[in-house]
C-alpha cells in the first residue's frame, strides 16, 4: 500500500473536464483525507432551506446567506457544521469544536449553540458530504478531475458562494488563474 499524503484542510476545485453533475464547478473543503478515504463538503451549493428550518438553535450563528448548503451527494439527511474560530489556529479549541485545519473546524451540532456563540467567527451548515473510498480520490486526481489548492478561512463563509469557484481559481499564482475565465458553456464560444 502506498503512503497517502494528507490533503486535509485543502480545497478540491473541479476542473472544467469533470463530468459528474454533483461536482460541476464545485469547491470542496477536505475535512479528512488518509489511507482509509476522504471526506469533504462542497462549499458553493446553497439550498433554499434556511438553517432555522432544520436547526433552529444554530440559525443566529450561521453566516449569510443563512441557508443550509448541500455538502455533497452522500447522507443528505445528516448535517455537518463547519466553523472558523478566530485565533483557533494557535489557541485552545473551544468546547464543541474540533480543529480540522488551522482556524477551520467541525462543530458538534448536538452541543448547545450558546456554548460556542462567543467563539465562532463564522458557521456554515451542510446537508450531506462528499466521500471517497481508499485510493478513489487519488485516482480522480491522476485523471485530472480536480485541482488541489490551499484553503483560506474565508472560503468556508464566502458571502457569494456562487462565485467561489472562479474566485478561488483567480487567486492562484499560476496558470490556474486563467481557468477562472473558462466559460460556463464552451460550446457557445
Amino acid at each position: 500500500m502506498t503512503e497517502v499524503s494528507s490533503l486535509t484542510g485543502r480545497l478540491l476545485v473541479a476542473t472544467p473536464a469533470l463530468a459528474d453533475p454533483n461536482f460541476d464547478r464545485a469547491v470542496v473543503l477536505l475535512l479528512d483525507h488518509d489511507e482509509e478515504g476522504s471526506l469533504g463538503v462542497v462549499l458553493n451549493r446553497p439550498t433554499p432551506v434556511g438553517v432555522g428550518d432544520i436547526l433552529e438553535g444554530w440559525a443566529d450563528l450561521a453566516g449569510e446567506p443563512g441557508v443550509v448548503f448541500q455538502g455533497g451527494p452522500v447522507s443528505l439527511d445528516s448535517a455537518l457544521g463547519v466553523a472558523v474560530v478566530p485565533g483557533g489556529a494557535s489557541g485552545e479549541a473551544p468546547l464543541g469544536w474540533r480543529r480540522v485545519h488551522g482556524a477551520i473546524g467541525l462543530v458538534d451540532l448536538e452541543a448547545p449553540p450558546e456554548l460556542l456563540a462567543s467563539a465562532l467567527g463564522s458557521l456554515r451548515i451542510f446537508a450531506g458530504y462528499a466521500g471517497w473510498g481508499p485510493g478513489q480520490l487519488e485516482d480522480e486526481l491522476v485523471e485530472g478531475a480536480w485541482y488541489v489548492v490551499e484553503s483560506e478561512p474565508g472560503d468556508v463563509s464566502s458571502p457569494a458562494p456562487e462565485k467561489l469557484w472562479r474566485s478561488v481559481l483567480r487567486r492562484q499564482r499560476n496558470e490556474l488563474a486563467m481557468v477562472a475565465t473558462y466559460p460556463d458553456d464552451p460550446s457557445l464560444n
